[in-house]
């Protein structure tokens, strides 16, 4: 009887603790052995879209216009009204959020909590998810800490990556030989798909959306973290700014450093290559005139009249060798051989329109890096 008695206390105190909400540092949920089933999201619809951890699925306890009522109450009437207030809401949606977002959870479900500061909407939530015995862990300090914790490392992780940038003109093909490395299992960081921008004054992809500074520099860590240091990356020569986007310091700061490999094609080339890219301008030319009309000031209205008149005839052609030659080759000249210290010592690549160039050409450049990589850099 005393055996089977203290076993009962053993499974009671087992489901204490389970009935209790874990709070871990914003290190130790990203550490290599750190497994959740989901990382939820308590925030404000817009506090989501404007950032968010990594895989995160928004589960708002009080959504916009909720929590701007509960912020109001604060203000103009007291802080106990507001709390009252914003608890019956939040006890509201948390009832709704686990009979529909969250109703086909198993009883092994281990859920990542967070909200602005790990306070009280995260503290709620994951007080319901640990009472019904799903393993709970809440992030200490919430996105506030997690925010600081990705520009600590935006800062410290570049320095201990061996870099390899790809340079070349507009056009010339960078960014589908980075793809080319991808596929090969190299380790490429492409800055213009993380900003969702290709880097120039028609960059802009068709939807027209980039994600916000604190989006991009999450998804900047994010890619930055999982790289291993003692082989390449291999990233384009990008400027600081990726449209919107600003490329954090230490980052454009070690891509400056390091090797650099350029690649050379003919002009009739990267035309042919930026038609395939830009096609969605070739079927909504009103959308290219309004990005042209950005460079009024740097190229005057009579040269802007002649893109768009070639633009107009389907002159598609030569409307792209004329933006080369008088627009982007002239910039891309001054730009990196004033930002890339070894633009000019470094190796060229001959790359034409055909994939099996490219193709070629990857090969090429990883077996030149790593001839190259006698000595990794000290983490």
């Amino acid at each position: 009887m005393r055996e089977v008695a203290t076993a009962t206390k053993q499974r009671r105190a087992g489901n204490a603790r389970v009935k209790t909400p874990q709070r871990i540092a914003i290190a130790q949920a990203f550490a290599p052995d750190a497994h959740f089933d989901a990382i939820v999201d308590a925030r404000s619809p817009a506090e989501f879209a404007d950032d968010h951890l990594p895989s995160a699925i928004s589960a708002p306890v009080l959504d916009d216009a909720e929590r701007a009522l509960v912020g109001t109450i604060y203000k103009q009437q007291s802080a106990f009204v507001a709390r009252r207030t914003g608890a019956a809401i939040v006890s509201r949606n948390i009832a709704s959020l686990i009979e529909h977002a969250f109703a086909d959870c198993p009883p092994a479900w281990r859920p990542l909590v967070y909200c602005w500061r790990g306070g009280n909407r995260s503290d709620s939530l994951a007080t319901v998810f640990a009472a019904i015995g799903w393993r709970t862990s809440v992030v200490d300090g919430g996105y506030r800490e997690f925010r600081r914790h990705v520009m600590d490392e935006l800062v410290r992780l570049p320095s201990r990556l061996h870099w390899h940038v790809v340079a070349g003109p507009t056009g010339s093909g960078k960014s589908r030989l980075l793809q080319r490395l991808a596929e090969r299992g190299e380790q490429v960081l492409d800055l213009e798909a993380i900003a969702r921008h290709r880097g120039s004054v028609l960059g802009l992809l068709p939807d027209g959306s980039q994600p916000s500074q604190k989006a991009f520099e999450t998804r900047l860590w994010d890619a930055l973290r999982r790289f291993e240091a003692d082989r390449v990356v291999f990233v384009e020569s990008e400027s600081r700014r990726v449209g919107r986007c600003h490329v954090p310091d230490a980052v454009i700061d070690a891509m400056r450093a390091a090797p650099c490999t350029s690649l050379r094609a003919a002009i009739d080339v990267r035309a042919r290559l930026l038609l395939d890219e830009y096609s969605h301008f070739v079927e909504n030319p009103d959308r290219l005139f309004e990005r042209l009309d950005r460079l009024l000031q740097l190229h005057g209205r009579a040269r802007l009249d002649a893109w768009k008149e070639m633009a107009r005839a389907g002159r598609w052609h030569d409307f792209v060798e004329s933006m080369l030659s008088v627009h982007y080759d002239p910039a891309y000249a001054r730009s990196t051989r004033q930002n890339y210290s070894q633009i000019d010592s470094g190796a060229a690549l001959d790359v034409d329109a055909a994939d099996v160039t490219l193709d070629r050409a990857a090969v090429e450049l990883i077996d030149r890096t790593r001839r190259a990589a006698d000595v990794a850099p000290t983490p």
